[in-house]
Formats: structure tokens, C-alpha cells, sequence
């Protein structure tokens, strides 16, 4: 039997006829003896090698990462003439990290698009002035080695590029996320040899990869050499069943060999399956090659079944290891794989995306690869900070947008249970602003470039269990070129669905409809129509800045359709550049920043996390609204419902613990066994607030003391929940609810649920609207202190208002505070007044050129009629009326208003507005309150309400109601672009008060 081996380099054989503009210009030229691709492992000469997946574990593993020489040009012409000779002098270069983008190590600027090229669009052609790296290093290769196939792995290099070894042309590729080998044996010698890489900023593959990121360069990911036995295994593929509804399950696995006739007459293949403790689960299988090779098809089939399973899901990530080995004449071990396996099943009916069996939920966000010092090049640790961040905030999906990430990331995904939908390294988005979307999807020219980017994706990420789907890209328009890449999938892999959010009119007859920020109502109008297919969205809830709001009305709307089934935020971490000020400050830099001409500013800062890896406050609200625990207070007095929203676990995996506050004081507290409900189901709880407050006291409270009392339920992991990888630690708290008991019928057990929520956004209508609200004196050595009568001093213009302990002026024509004082304290820089703006956030950027155009940052104050009434100024209170209208400059839109403060001798003021629109104004304001000014050194602020963090009336889940203290300072969030922030909603009280206790107490 003759079996054909990969194909070898000649060495002598330089770059054929084409020049390198030819290589960079042509959509149909994609690589020059790049070898064909394989599914991602590395080869290991023993078992124990293999199975501790660590590569540099493995003997036939050589890493080449490190410290490389570097020459920047400004373009191929201008690269150093004949550098890839050995003996070229490089001594005088710089040197750079590899992996690496040469942009952040000053060579070139970094340039941030989101749509947009940032060159001309004359597709295939590249500017002349391509940016270029050339790479050298040396390395040693053992004796050993020259015995075996040597492959040389690059796993991402941006955008395409060129390599020698020992001065003899190795090859060309393109395709900067996905990785290309070349077999390098027959140019390598014993002991030191020499390498040279040129990377090219631009080529045609650059049309491809326009997906709304910084445009950075060089080798960014790993590369290192492998070796392959002379008879060796080149690839395979794993693909499980289950069989009798998940009792017992199927594995297949096609091994492709490169193997001689004559060596497949006496080899042997053997493959174990291991559980997770590596334990066997069956004898070792061996079977000589030569039985099961045809001679046309140097593959090898073999299937096993394994009786009762445990199935891999998001919430049980439980892995079983295969291993393979290639065995010689002499039964002697020459190579060895190892694979994690996931017995799960993905199939698609007409109305929902199952795994095993059952329709599961999205909880998703969309993942850049990025960090803030390494641009696209992220350090192994800051993936697993990733990953370790996402199990913790309660998500179990990632889209990998847009282009498949480092193949170790997987690996993290099927360890800690996170689906994956993986998605090719194709977006053409620029076209759509060249009013031509689809040009490219549409052109047969491009048409191999598209389907090759699928397959190398494909096939080297096949043996994931975490991946769950394929993706052909993103906002690419669509074509006859995305039919092709998605029938090419579902041929080579029928196991997983395929998804394009870009088939609007479902030309590609895909089983998913997937769809980007569609509003509430929109996603119910898809609900009601003839279109039955699951539907998620792949993009929502745009995590820019202060945002994103509403994320508990999308999942509850997930919740309550069947084809729902959920979403993925966009994104997951700011990629923005860490750079040092004039000042010797740090920040975080973003398009335009670095002299750019085309760009798209803080764009690129629309992460759920920051650069350095620290949640936003929207982080914390989505965790919230998708925990898989809800609880209702039910209309039975000691009852409520409890709601398990995990996919396949049981609530009893959880541990209970509850706390109840009164006042700001913890009363009580304890744990409880979370009930038995199973997956998606509700259940009715009994639970008896009154036994835990006796058990606390230690008698029965006939008349409560306490003004404000609740409860807290926690829920939270334990033991052996996820498996026995920590990405859950004992302990972590994945889900909460809180109730307001009333402290006097809480021995009846009545309780209240949490405030009702709001609309999102002020609303004006025809109507009369008002606000109420007070605020007086704070000191620590007061207590409530009586009304007392007011005496009045009249300065003509003003008057003085002298009570218990406080003056304060009052100007005469408008009715403000000009001045307040308590003893020696000021308590007030700037009178309260109506304030309809707020500082923008980055999602305002589609309202807020209306409201600019409105003039509401403009609003100018006509005074009407200021009455003051000093009547009952013995009686301790003074009334101020004021009635003035707010105008927008250039409109006749306004509004009419009337404000009454009250000012009592015990320091207290009462403030209320009633307004009404007049004339054509603005459906939605930014603001409807009060602004008022105090003194920086009232820094001390306590608040009974929401919290700790910031809160919204749209974002307001995450934090709960309580009692709080923080410095002024730590209620501010510092979103890298400075906007509207810090904000705590559903406050019933705030005081803010001096070192010494002395200040401001509000109340609403």
C-alpha cells in the first residue's frame, strides 16, 4: 500500500515566477507551499507527555517565541536586501518580542476603524507604501530531530508574510488569525540554523479583515517547531453520539496517516479512553494499520461506545481523554495524541438549537482578543482571567469575533464549560460605506478565499466541544461566496449548526436566525411571524461607556419564548492602548489618538471589563439579570416561588444562605437547603422569616423597633457544582434576591417585593409634572432638633434667615440661596435649580444630537414672580415661590414652571416644582431634577437606597437596596472617556457630611 506524504519543500525552489506584489495583489494566490491543514495538537513521543496538554511537556515540541531581531521599512522595497542569507549582518537591528504587533513597540501607529479602510478600496490592490517587518533569529535543532519531519507553526501572523531557513525560500501565507505550517526538514542542518520572517502590513486578505478593531501587525502569536515521526499521524477527527436519549454514546474517530506501505503491513494503532480522573474506561483497542488503511485513503476509522455517559454541557463540563498512539513493528510507542472529549450532541429542529436533547440558553458576550500592552498578542494568563471572569459573572457562551482566537483559548472553553460559537476570519464591512456591501460575497474571484478561511477554521478547531457552531463571519454583505463556505460546512461537519447574521432574507437556508440590537418590540414581531427557527441575537446590549440599559427586559423576554434562546453582549473587553502622559499619568488611548486621519474615537471602549481586566458596573448587572436563580414573593403569607433557569443542573447544587437587615443593622442570618427544582422549572418554597428572626433574638418580637427591614437570599456554589476545576470557587455567590418585609406585620410574614422599576428615560407629555423633595442639616451632635421660629434681615436685594443655628441668604429677584451656613459650616456653593442636562454618555451618540439641536444644554430662565411669605416666620417657616419658564434659545418650546421651597427653623428645606410643556418640544429629556452645589470638604456621603456601585433606572438590578457609606471620590466610575457616571437610584435618604459629621441630609 502507498500512501502519499505531505508535500516537501525543495529549498531550491525560490518564491516560483510570481513577484511579491503578485502574492499581495491576487485573491486566488492565498499561500505558496503552506502545508494542508490539520486538526490543532501537538504531536508527543509518550502518554504521560501528552496527557499533561502542556506543549513544552512534549519532546517533539521546540518554542521559537522569545526575542527576535526586527528591521521596520516603510515598504518591501525599502527591506533590507537579501536578509533571509545566514550570513547577513543583522547586528545593528532592534530587537522585539515575539509574539508581538510591531505597533506597540513604536514601529508605525496603531489605527482604530470601525467600519471603515483605512486605505483606498481598489480591491485587490494595496497601497505602495505597505508597512514592513522582517524578522531573524537563529535556533538549534538536536540530532534527533534530523531524523524526523521538522514543521515550522505560525498561529497568527497579520497580514501575510514570507519565511526562510538557512537562506532557502520555506513559503507564503495569508490569513492573519488562522495559522499556517510549512515543513521545513529538508532546508534544516544540524545544530544552529538560521530564520527569517517578512510580514507585510497590506495584502488582498486585508479586504477580509475589517472587523471593527485596532489594524496592528506582525507575528502575534506563537511560533515554534514540531516534529513527526517518518510514519506519523497528520490529523483527526472526534465526533460523538448519544444514543437512547444519552444512556450511551458513540465516538468515531478518523485518523489520517502518513505512513509507507511497507510500515503499515507491521504498525499498530491503538486508542484508550480515559475518564476524568485518567482512569481507563475500557481496555486499550489495537488494531494493525495495514487492516484498516485502504490504499487510496491513508485513514483510519474506528468507533467505540461507552455506556452511561456523563454528558459535557456549559454547567457540567465533565471531559474524558483519548488517547492515540502510533505504534512501530517492534510495539514500541513513536507518537502519541491526547483529546479532551465532550460527550454532548448539538442538533437543530425547526424551532431550537438543542444540546443533548434540550434547548439551551445563550448567556453570551463577544470576545476580542486584546490587551492593553500587547495589542492582539494576549499572554495565556490573560485568557484564563478571561474565562475565569466570565464563569463567575454567569455566562456560558462566547462568540470568538470576529475570527477564530488562539486554539488554547478552546481548551479553557471546554475545561470550564463555556459554548462557543467560532467564527471565520472574514469581514468586509468597509464596503457597506463604499455603498457596495456585498462585492466581494458576490465575486467568483474571491470565492476561494472565502471557503479557505472556513476550512482552515474548520479543520482545526473540529475536535472542540465547546464549539457548538460555525460561524461564516461577520457584516460582510452576502453572496454566492457565504453559500459556498456554509456548504462546505455542513458537508465536512453535518454534527453543528452554521450561523451568518448577514443572510437578512435567509438566501442561505440556515437553520438559526440570528440578528444584531433589535429593540424589544422588534424581536416580538419576529416571535409572532411564520419564521419558526431559533433565534438569538449575536450582538446586543452595546457595552460602550456608561451602558448598557434594560438587560433584564431582553432576558426576561428570552425566558418567555420557547425560540428564544438568548443573546451575546457586545463585547467583551475595551481595547484600548495603555500609554503614558505629558504628565507621567497613564490612560487608555483610543482611535484618533495616535495621529490618525480616518478613525472612529472611543469606538473601540465598548467592553463589558476594562483593558486591565476589572469589571464595569454592566458586568455586574448582567451577571444579575442572567443568574440562573429567580425567586417571587408569592400572595401566601411565608411563601414564594423559586425559579431554576440552569439548562441541566438541579437548584439543590447550590448552597443557601439569607441575611436579614434592619436599619442598617444585620439582625440575622444562617443557611438553608436550596429545594430540589429541577431545570427549568418553578416550584412554590416555604420559607419562615419569622423563625429566623426568634432564632436570632431568641424570643418573640411583639413590637418590632425597627422602621426598614429585609431579606436577602444568596445562593451559591458548592462542592463539585462545575467539576473539580476552581472557576467557581466554593462559596461564590451566583445568585441573589431581596424582599422587604414590613417590621410590623413581619410576624404575619408580610412581605413586599423590591421597588417597582421605571421607564428607562424622562418623558415630557402635555401634562403638569412635578418633584418633590428635602434636605436640611446634618451634624453628629444634634438630634432632631425643634422648630424654632425664623428671625429676617432685609439687605434690600436680599434677605438673611437666621433659625436654630443656621443663616442663609436669599436673593430677592429669583428667589436662590446665595448663601447657607450652619455655625461656621458653609453647606452650599450653588443654589438648587431645575436641571434637564446631564453629562453625555458614549450610547447617547444617536439622541444626543437632538437634544443639541432642542438647546437643551442652552435653556435660558425668565423669572415671572417671586413671592416670598413670611407670615409664619414666628411659626418657624418661610415660603419662597418662584414662577419662571425655561426656553431653548432660537425655539418657541419651553417650559412653564413653578417652584415652592419651604424653609423651616430647624434647617430643614422643602423643595417642590410642578411644569408644563409648551410649545413643539422634545419627546425625551436627558435629566428631569434638581443641581445644587456643595462644598468639597462634605466628602463623606451615607445613603440608605441602592447600591454600593452606580445605578440607573434602566441598570438598577445588580445593586441592592441597603445601607451605605463611601467617600465622595469612590462614588465617581472612571469610564475611560469621561461621561455622566456614578449615579444611585432608588435613594430614600443621602447625607453628606464633613470630617466632623457636619453637612446635608436629603430626603425624597
Amino acid at each position: 500500500m502507498s500512501v502519499e506524504r505531505m508535500n516537501l519543500v525543495d529549498p531550491h525552489n525560490e518564491q516560483d515566477a510570481l513577484t511579491l506584489n503578485e502574492l499581495l495583489q491576487s485573491p486566488t494566490v492565498l499561500h505558496q507551499q503552506r502545508l494542508h491543514d490539520r486538526a490543532y495538537f501537538i504531536p508527543c513521543a509518550s502518554a504521560s507527555e501528552a496527557l499533561t496538554y502542556e506543549r513544552g511537556a512534549s519532546a517533539y515540541f521546540q518554542q521559537l517565541s522569545g526575542t527576535w531581531k526586527f528591521s521596520y521599512a516603510a515598504s518591501p522595497e525599502q527591506a533590507p536586501a537579501a536578509c533571509w542569507m545566514p550570513q547577513y549582518d543583522d547586528s545593528d537591528w532592534d530587537v522585539i518580542p515575539v509574539p508581538s504587533n510591531w505597533q506597540m513597540h513604536g514601529y508605525g501607529k496603531p489605527e482604530y476603524t470601525n467600519i471603515l479602510y483605512p486605505f483606498p478600496v481598489e480591491p485587490p490592490f494595496v497601497p505602495h507604501d505597505n508597512p514592513t517587518g522582517t524578522y531573524r533569529r537563529t535556533f538549534w535543532i538536536e540530532p534527533s530531530w534530523m531524523e524526523q519531519n521538522v514543521v515550522l507553526r505560525f498561529e497568527g501572523v497579520d497580514s501575510a508574510f514570507r519565511v526562510w531557513v538557512n537562506g532557502h525560500y520555506i513559503g507564503y501565507s495569508q490569513g492573519s488569525r488562522i495559522p499556517a505550517e510549512f515543513d521545513i526538514r529538508p532546508a534544516l542542518q544540524q545544530s544552529m540554523n538560521q530564520i527569517t520572517v517578512q510580514v507585510y502590513q497590506w495584502c488582498d486578505g486585508s479586504y477580509l479583515e475589517d472587523q471593527d478593531m485596532w489594524w496592528l501587525s506582525g507575528i502575534f502569536r506563537d511560533v515554534y517547531l514540531l516534529a513527526f515521526p517518518t510514519e506519523h499521524m497528520w490529523d483527526f477527527t472526534v465526533r460523538t453520539h448519544l444514543l437512547d436519549n444519552g444512556e450511551r454514546a458513540q465516538l468515531d474517530v478518523d485518523v489520517e496517516l502518513c505512513i509507507s506501505e511497507e510500515a503499515a503491513q507491521s504498525h499498530t494503532f491503538a486508542w484508550t479512553i480515559l475518564n476524568a480522573a485518567r482512569q481507563p474506561i475500557s481496555p486499550t483497542n489495537t488494531i494493525l494499520v495495514s487492516d484498516r488503511c485502504q490504499q487510496s485513503e491513508p485513514i483510519i476509522r474506528v468507533s467505540t461506545t461507552v455506556e452511561a455517559p456523563t454528558l459535557w454541557s456549559a454547567e457540567t463540563p465533565y471531559l474524558y481523554h483519548l488517547v492515540l498512539e502510533l505504534r512501530d513493528k517492534n510495539q514500541e510507542v513513536i507518537q502519541v495524541i491526547s483529546q479532551r472529549i465532550g460527550f454532548r450532541e448539538v442538533k437543530l429542529t425547526s424551532t431550537n438549537l438543542l444540546v443533548n436533547g434540550k434547548a439551551i440558553m445563550f448567556k453570551g458576550v463577544n470576545r476580542h482578543e486584546f490587551h492593553p500592552d500587547h495589542g492582539r498578542a494576549v499572554p495565556y494568563a490573560t485568557m484564563v482571567e478571561d474565562v475565569r471572569l466570565m464563569k463567575q459573572f454567569n455566562l456560558n457562551a462566547v462568540r470568538t469575533s470576529h475570527y477564530p482566537n488562539d486554539p488554547r483559548f478552546y481548551a479553557l472553553c471546554d475545561e470550564a464549560g463555556l459554548y462557543v460559537i467560532d467564527e471565520a476570519d472574514l469581514e468586509t464591512h468597509g464596503f457597506q460605506a463604499a455603498g457596495c456591501w456585498s462585492l466581494l460575497s458576490e465575486d467568483e474571484t474571491w470565492k476561494q478565499a472565502y471557503v479557505e478561511r472556513m476550512q482552515r477554521m474548520v479543520i482545526r478547531d473540529k475536535n472542540a466541544p465547546s464549539i457548538i457552531m460555525w460561524s461564516l463571519g461577520n457584516e460582510s454583505g452576502c453572496g454566492p461566496n457565504h453559500a459556498a463556505m456554509a456548504e462546505w460546512a455542513q458537508q465536512y461537519d453535518p454534527t453543528r449548526p452554521v450561523h451568518y447574521e448577514g443572510d437578512w432574507s435567509n438566501m442561505l437556508g440556515l437553520g438559526i436566525r440570528s440578528t444584531m440590537y433589535p429593540t424589544l418590540e422588534a424581536i416580538e414581531k419576529v416571535v409572532q411571524s411564520d419564521d419558526d427557527r431559533p433565534y438569538i441575537l449575536c450582538e446586543f446590549a452595546h457595552a460602550m461607556g456608561n451602558g448598557p440599559g434594560a438587560l433584564k427586559d431582553y432576558v426576561e423576554m428570552f425566558y418567555r419564548y420557547p425560540k428564544l434562546q438568548g443573546a451575546f453582549v457586545w463585547d467583551w473587553v475595551d481595547q484600548g492602548i495603555r500609554r503614558e502622559r505629558e504628565d507621567g499619568r497613564q490612560e487608555m488611548a483610543y482611535g484618533g489618538d495616535f495621529g490618525e486621519l480616518i478613525h472612529d474615537g472611543n469606538f473601540c471602549l465598548n467592553g463589558l471589563i476594562d483593558g486591565d481586566r476589572k469589571p464595569w458596573p454592566a458586568l455586574h448587572e448582567y451577571k444579575k439579570a442572567i443568574e440562573p436563580v429567580k425567586v417571587y414573593a408569592s400572595s401566601e403569607p411565608g411563601e414564594y416561588i423559586i425559579e431554576n433557569r440552569y439548562d441541566f443542573l438541579p437548584l439543590s447544587c447550590l448552597r443557601g444562605h439569607y441575611s436579614i437587615i434592619a436599619d442598617g443593622e444585620l439582625i440575622a442570618e444562617g443557611t438553608f437547603e436550596v429545594p430540589e427544582v429541577p431545570p427549568r422549572e418553578r416550584a412554590a418554597w416555604q420559607w419562615d422569616a419569622r423563625t429566623a428572626i426568634q432564632a436570632a433574638f431568641g424570643h418573640t418580637i411583639s413590637e418590632p423597633a425597627f422602621q426598614h427591614m429585609w431579606l436577602r437570599f444568596s445562593f451559591r456554589s458548592g462542592r463539585g457544582t462545575y467539576g473539580t476545576i476552581p472557576w467557581l470557587p466554593v462559596g461564590h455567590e451566583v445568585a441573589w434576591a431581596q424582599f422587604e418585609l414590613e417590621p410590623s406585620q413581619v410576624l404575619q410574614l408580610q412581605h413586599t417585593d423590591c421597588i417597582q422599576e421605571t421607564a428607562a428615560s424622562s418623558t415630557i407629555s402635555s401634562s403638569k409634572s412635578s418633584l418633590t423633595s428635602g434636605f436640611g442639616i446634618h451634624t453628629a451632635r444634634a438630634g432632631k432638633m425643634s422648630l424654632k421660629p425664623i428671625s429676617i434681615h432685609d439687605k434690600g436685594d436680599s434677605l438673611i434667615l437666621t433659625g436654630s443655628s443656621f443663616t442663609m441668604e436669599i436673593n430677592r429677584s429669583d428667589g436662590n440661596l446665595l448663601s447657607w451656613r450652619f455655625h461656621n459650616t458653609n453647606l452650599l456653593t450653588g443654589s438648587p435649580r431645575l436641571q434637564l442636562w446631564r453629562a453625555v454618555i458614549d450610547n447617547d451618540r444617536y439622541l444626543v444630537t437632538d437634544w443639541r439641536n432642542a438647546r437643551l444644554h442652552q435653556l435660558k430662565k425668565r423669572m415671572k414672580q417671586v413671592t416670598i411669605d413670611s407670615s409664619r416666620a414666628s411659626e418657624g417657616m418661610i415660603t419662597v415661590t418662584t414662577c419662571f419658564r425655561l426656553g431653548a434659545p432660537a425655539f418657541m418650546w419651553g417650559l412653564a414652571c413653578e417652584q415652592i421651597m419651604t424653609i423651616q427653623g430647624n434647617g430643614i428645606i422643602q423643595l417642590q416644582i410642578d411644569t408644563r410643556p409648551d410649545g413643539y418640544h422634545p419627546e425625551v429629556l436627558p435629566r428631569f431634577g434638581y443641581e445644587l452645589g456643595i462644598p468639597a470638604d462634605l466628602n463623606f456621603c451615607s445613603w440608605y437606597g441602592r447600591g454600593p456601585g452606580e445605578s440607573y433606572v434602566d441598570s438598577k438590578q445588580a445593586a441592592a437596596i441597603g445601607w451605605y457609606e463611601a467617600k465622595v471620590d469612590d462614588l465617581m466610575v472612571a469610564y475611560e472617556k469621561p461621561q455622566e457616571n456614578g449615579n444611585r437610584t432608588d435613594t430614600r435618604w443621602v447625607s453628606f457630611v464633613n470630617a466632623q459629621g457636619t453637612g446635608l441630609f436629603f430626603t425624597s
